[in-house]
């Protein structure tokens, strides 16, 4: 695809987000110190969460107000979906705890960072158990600031009521889909469905479609796009996810700011993993069921298990899958109810989303 005219579809929404972020996290900040100066940690450990990341759900949530006809740079729908980067905050915090992940993006990760603080203190009990603890209480403050961010958007209610469905049924996908995700670890799953349906709540619906249809809806427009949305946002979703799953094994440290093959010490039963399962010889099967799921696993059992995975077929298979789900998605932006305002940045975010490399 040819690159899009600069600024980007993502640039020209990060830029507002992140304003509206630093404006929201300054004045909570203060709130925050007035309850106690020893907050001040907590707080620091929220906005550096906030800091990184790509914003797509606020950038889908954006193109989806334009695509139904909203504004161009309205204020209110920039906040509104600037509201949706800390419930990823919370997700990732929390996702972070259950993995027991040491980095996020290169740096410690939330509960690390507070069990670094316990132990630069010398404060007594556990150090992990407090970093985790910690991490779980400030996901939670996210969780309730995502809530209050939307309704001080400055949409009038009953907008802001009309966005109340996405918005209310993306958070409880994302924890159902966490849950599904931590339970398929421990029961061992192996099935390609069990896989993607752990995408479809986790990833699809909630990194792109929710956020698409929290943007129609704000613009009025989600019983016209609703199913185009969906139509588009879950194959794009589910690729989405997929690309990242392959990168959680093959993926640059450098760019992804994870271990390589973290995945595979994480145990995640991903579709790059029930397609190996699936393809491998039983006694290759048989060895990397052994091996998945090892916290120590080691450089050469990375690489013969990635080596299974290339020669299986499962590698192929999956990049297979990535394109067909994306010309899936491609052609679900024909439909003449989306306005043509938002008709190429959202092809663009096509690509973006499913050939980035980290």
């Amino acid at each position: 695809m040819a690159p899009f005219a600069s600024p980007s579809p993502v640039s020209v929404v990060r830029s507002a987000v992140d304003g509206e972020l630093v404006s929201f996290c300054a004045s909570h900040r203060t709130r925050l110190l007035e309850i106690g100066e020893e907050l001040a940690p907590a707080m620091d450990a929220l906005e550096a969460m906030l800091s990184g990341g790509k914003r797509l759900r606020p950038t889908f949530c954006y193109w989806g107000w334009r695509g139904g006809g909203g504004a161009d740079g309205d204020a209110r729908v920039v906040r509104a979906a600037a509201s949706l980067e800390f419930l990823q905050a919370c997700a990732l915090m929390h996702d972070d705890v259950i993995d027991r992940s040491d980095t996020r993006r290169g740096l410690p990760a939330t509960h690390r960072r507070l069990a670094a603080l316990h132990t630069e203190h010398g404060w007594s009990g556990d150090a992990d158990s407090f970093g985790e603890g910690a991490a779980i209480l400030i996901g939670d403050l996210c969780l309730a600031w995502s809530d209050e961010m939307y309704q001080a958007s400055g949409f009038a209610p009953e907008v802001l009521q009309g966005g109340r469905a996405p918005f209310d049924a993306m958070r409880t996908e994302v924890m159902a889909g966490q849950y599904l995700d931590t339970l398929e670890q421990v029961r061992g799953t192996e099935s390609r469905e069990a896989a993607l349906r752990v995408m479809r709540y986790k990833a699809a619906k909630y990194t792109i479609e929710r956020p698409l249809h929290l943007g129609a809806a704000l613009a009025g427009r989600l019983d016209a796009l609703g199913g185009v949305y969906t139509g588009y946002g879950m194959p794009l979703g589910v690729a989405f996810q997929l690309r990242d799953d392959v990168l959680g094994v093959f993926g640059d440290p450098g760019t992804t700011g994870k271990p390589a093959g973290d995945d595979l010490r994480e145990g995640k039963r991903t579709l790059v993993v029930a397609e190996t399962l699936e393809r491998a010889d039983s006694g290759a099967a048989d060895r990397f069921r052994s091996l998945l799921g090892t916290p120590d696993l080691s450089e050469a059992s990375v690489e013969w298990m990635c080596a299974l995975i290339e020669d299986s077929g499962a590698l192929k298979a999956c990049e297979r899958l990535i394109e067909e789900y994306s010309e899936q998605a491609l052609s679900a932006l024909e439909s003449p109810e989306l306005d043509g305002s938002a008709r190429e940045p959202l092809r663009w975010l096509v690509d973006a989303a499913t050939s980035r490399t980290h």
